[in-house]
C-alpha cells in the first residue's frame, strides 16, 4: 500500500466545488499524495442519490489506498470493487514530479483538460466508453508533460461541456473550481469540479 500521508511534500495545489440533486452527491473527487507525486481523480456514480454516492465512495477508497500505483491498475482495482454497485465513470490522473509528467485515463464522460500556465490548452482527456464495475474497455493511458503552474481541470457531466470557453487560470484552484461550478452547472444532475495546479519537484 502506498502512503497518502499529508506529510508528503505537495506537488499540486488543489480545490474543488460541487452541487448535488439530493442530500448525497454521486460525484466525488480524490486528491492523494504519494512520494514524489499526486493522484487526482473525479468519479461519477451512475445516476444520482445514495446508490450513486455509494459507488463513488467505493472507488474513492480504492484510489486513496493505492494512490501511487499506475492509473490503469487503479481503474482495474476500482472495477473489481464496484462490481456489486451500480458502477461509475471516472477520470484518473497521476502526477510524477521526477518525470515532470502526468499520466491519465478516462472511462465514461468525466471530462478533463490541462491548461498551461500561460492559459493555452495543452491536452484534453480522450475518454473511452464503458462503466467501471460493469464493462471496461481496453485501458489506454496518455502521458502529458507538465511544468510548474500548469493546471488540470476535471468536471463531471453535470457541468456544461463548454466550460473551457474563455477559460482563465489566473485565480487559485479553489476559486477557479467555484467559478466554473457557478457558471457552467446544468442544474439537472450532480455537478463537480476539481482543479489541481502542478507545483513542480518538491524541494
Amino acid at each position: 500500500m502506498t502512503s497518502t500521508s499529508c506529510d508528503e511534500p505537495a506537488v499540486v495545489a488543489w480545490g474543488w466545488a460541487g452541487s448535488a440533486l439530493e442530500v448525497r452527491s454521486g460525484d466525488r473527487h480524490v486528491v492523494a499524495l504519494f512520494p514524489g507525486g499526486a493522484l487526482v481523480a473525479l468519479i461519477d456514480g451512475l445516476g444520482h442519490g445514495p446508490e450513486a454516492a455509494e459507488a463513488a465512495l467505493a472507488a474513492a477508497l480504492v484510489l486513496e489506498a493505492h494512490a501511487g500505483e499506475p492509473v490503469a491498475d487503479l481503474v482495474r482495482r476500482c472495477h473489481e470493487a464496484l462490481r456489486k454497485t451500480r458502477g461509475a465513470v471516472m477520470t484518473v490522473a497521476s502526477f510524477r514530479a521526477a518525470e515532470a509528467a502526468m499520466t491519465w485515463i478516462g472511462i465514461g464522460n468525466v471530462d478533463g483538460v490541462v491548461v498551461r500556465s500561460d492559459g493555452q490548452p495543452a491536452a484534453g482527456i480522450a475518454v473511452r466508453g464503458g462503466v467501471v464495475g460493469y464493462q471496461l474497455p481496453a485501458l489506454r493511458t496518455t502521458t502529458v508533460s507538465v511544468a510548474r503552474g500548469d493546471t488540470l481541470i476535471m468536471v463531471t457531466d453535470g457541468i456544461d461541456s463548454r466550460f473551457t470557453a474563455g477559460l482563465s487560470v489566473d485565480c487559485d484552484p479553489a476559486q477557479l473550481a467555484e467559478l466554473l461550478l457557478a457558471r457552467f452547472a446544468k442544474g439537472s444532475d450532480d455537478a463537480h469540479v476539481v482543479v489541481a495546479r502542478y507545483l513542480g519537484q518538491p524541494a
